[in-house]
């Protein structure tokens, strides 16, 4: 009962807290810079043991075994993977170009965009009431294929801004990061579920969601706090980063709208793959960021929930226009 009180103040309040951990780890970048400037390393060691512990409850509630689901109805699935990995790509390398110059910003915008299945999408198409089936195969499908796609896409973006990957690092990341947690997050379900039941691991889900949010909190606040100093004198970075977001998020939504009610597609199926498909994981390109990268690649991801958070609550106060426009294939 705690734990999903706790889960459900966390998602209410997601926004405020942000603002919180952006506007403390601010303050202390530049009101410790010498004292940040001289743990630089602890600092990023600390960040390292976070994403592992971020991470690594998401993958416990990531059901795989849904995925030969997949075969039954292809299609809504099938369009969050064009979604994501053909028309995102696209759509995130174009408003690169056009808004933002720092090639470091740039890439950080690239890899958050990269990242689909916010940890709160399923939510959404539940509030919305769309598919939870849908929307729940669609985020394990994506993040399979992430640690496949992710490299790829990263290194080609990087070569076309003349910045120097790490390959090694990259994929040493993606093992850390994605693999490894989504091993041991399904090994540690099965044994739970063996155990505890599905009654049990239905109690101990709103505790992981919780240790996934406070963990991102954490990290943000650590980001800003790592580069408080330097956004201090260059705020005015933020700004195109805010508005290439909040365009992003308007086109793929509304792309989505129109070519799934095009498809046959019908209201429940749509809104399962509209908030996976739109968005995304700020968590997991953190700690890709932060560990392979550096914190003025994460910074996009630790902005972007500000206006992810806005937008697609947004789009939730539309649903009965939405449902509307889907007409008689709209399914209650």
């Amino acid at each position: 009962m705690m734990g999903n009180r706790l889960a459900a103040h966390l998602k209410r309040f997601l926004l405020v807290y942000s603002l919180l951990a952006i506007a403390l780890g601010w303050w202390g970048g530049v009101s410790y810079a010498p004292w940040v400037a001289a743990h630089k390393g602890s600092l990023r060691t600390l960040a390292q043991v976070l994403v592992f512990l971020m991470i690594y409850p998401m993958m416990i509630n990531l059901n795989l075994e849904l995925l030969p689901r997949v075969a039954r109805e292809p299609k809504p699935v099938l369009l969050s993977l064009a979604y994501n990995y053909l028309v995102t790509p696209l759509l995130a390398y174009l408003l690169a170009r056009v808004f933002i110059g720092n090639p470091q910003l740039a890439l950080g915008f690239f890899l958050v965009m990269l990242i689909p299945g916010s940890s709160m999408a399923v939510g959404y198409t539940g509030l919305a009431g769309g598919s939870l089936e849908v929307a729940t195969v669609a985020q394990a499908l994506n993040f399979l294929l992430l640690p496949l796609l992710l490299p790829l896409f990263l290194t080609a973006l990087a070569r076309n801004y003349h910045l120097a990957i790490p390959t090694a690092s990259l994929l040493l990341t993606v093992l850390w990061v994605l693999i490894l947690p989504m091993f041991l997050g399904d090994l540690t379900r099965r044994g739970v579920l063996r155990v505890y039941g599905e009654r049990g691991f239905a109690g101990l889900k709103p505790w992981l969601g919780s240790l996934t949010m406070l963990t991102m909190l954490v990290l943000v606040a650590l980001i800003f706090l790592l580069k408080g100093a330097a956004l201090a004198a260059k705020w005015p970075l933020l700004v195109p980063l805010v508005a290439a977001s909040l365009i992003y998020l308007a086109l793929i939504l509304g792309l989505a709208t129109w070519l799934n009610r095009l498809l046959g597609l019908n209201y429940s199926e749509h809104m399962g793959v509209a908030f996976v498909s739109s968005g995304k994981n700020n968590g997991t390109a953190i700690a890709i960021a932060v560990t392979a990268l550096s914190p003025l690649v994460a910074l996009p991801a630790a902005v972007l929930p500000l206006i992810q958070i806005v937008a697609l609550i947004g789009y939730l106060h539309m649903s009965s226009l939405i449902m509307g426009y889907f007409g008689k294939r709209a399914v209650t």
